[in-house]
């Protein structure tokens, strides 16, 4: 194993330990040893690593939860539900054609929608007559079209967040202000049919509203696990939202409530 699978291996445990220490609020180094079948000893590397970071309290013999955990770090992210939001970032990208100005913000499952676009020759072209243009406030994503494509990015200011790499505040703001969309495709850590689409911190649910205002079409883009769920912050209303892509992990019953509310529901 290379130092990259290796790395890839931590953080996949980092993430399985902090979902553990978000459901149960507390885990011994021996539960999560025999859950993750991995020896003790890594375990208590793990949980000191995660410790120093200020994304757990150690104790002794174990672990309890901390109010960062529940905000991963987008690196972190990656190994959780990687083949359904894999399907979700296609299914979005299906929805882009060419000519038309598509606003992104940050997140894994919008990730594998910008790979998705980049791979799709009929949406690229020279610098000077780019057949899409997107818009985003993550760094990441917009490496990931950069690299790949010739696609004309325009990414907002604002400060960056660690945690997601996404430019917040108010410098973004004013980018945001100045321009229109043709579809929004937005990733949101909740989405509800009664309190609408949500992000767990507020400066990014506010860069999200922002480019709803902005846009002719809203399309939130979840896993089933949002479906449902509330977070801190709201994006925007269910009735702005014109269409959920989640996966087919989605109960028919929940499907079934967006429907109602009047959001078209692709599951990928």
């Amino acid at each position: 194993m290379n130092a990259w699978e290796a790395a890839l291996d931590r953080y996949a445990r980092w993430n399985a330990l902090l979902e553990m220490l978000t459901e149960d609020g507390r885990v011994s180094v021996e539960e999560a040893a025999d859950r993750l079948a991995v020896s003790h000893a890594t375990i208590r590397r793990d949980f000191d690593q995660l410790a120093q970071q200020q994304m757990i309290t150690r104790t002794r013999g174990g672990a309890v939860a901390s109010g960062v955990s529940y905000d991963l770090p987008l690196r972190y992210k990656t190994a959780k539900h990687s083949a359904e939001k894999q399907r979700i970032g296609a299914a979005a990208a299906a929805l882009v054609t060419p000519g038309m100005v598509v606003a992104l913000n940050g997140g894994t499952t919008t990730t594998e929608v910008a790979r998705a676009l980049a791979v799709r020759p009929e949406l690229t072209g020279h610098v000077d007559d780019a057949q899409l243009t997107v818009v985003t406030n993550a760094l990441n994503i917009a490496n990931e079209l950069l690299v790949r494509s010739r696609m004309k990015i325009v990414v907002t200011g604002g400060i960056v967040r660690p945690q997601s790499f996404e430019l917040v505040g108010p410098l973004g703001s004013a980018v945001l202000g100045e321009v229109t969309f043709d579809i929004a495709l937005l990733g949101a850590d909740a989405i509800d049919v009664r309190l609408g689409a949500a992000a767990h911190h507020e400066g990014e649910a506010g860069m999200n509203a922002l480019m709803v205002a902005r846009a002719r079409r809203v399309v939130i883009i979840a896993d089933s696990s949002k479906l449902g769920a509330h977070a801190f912050a709201r994006i925007c209303a269910i009735e702005r939202v014109d269409t959920l892509v989640t996966d087919n992990g989605a109960g028919p019953d929940r499907i079934a409530e967006f429907e109602a509310a009047g959001v078209h529901v692709i599951c990928a």
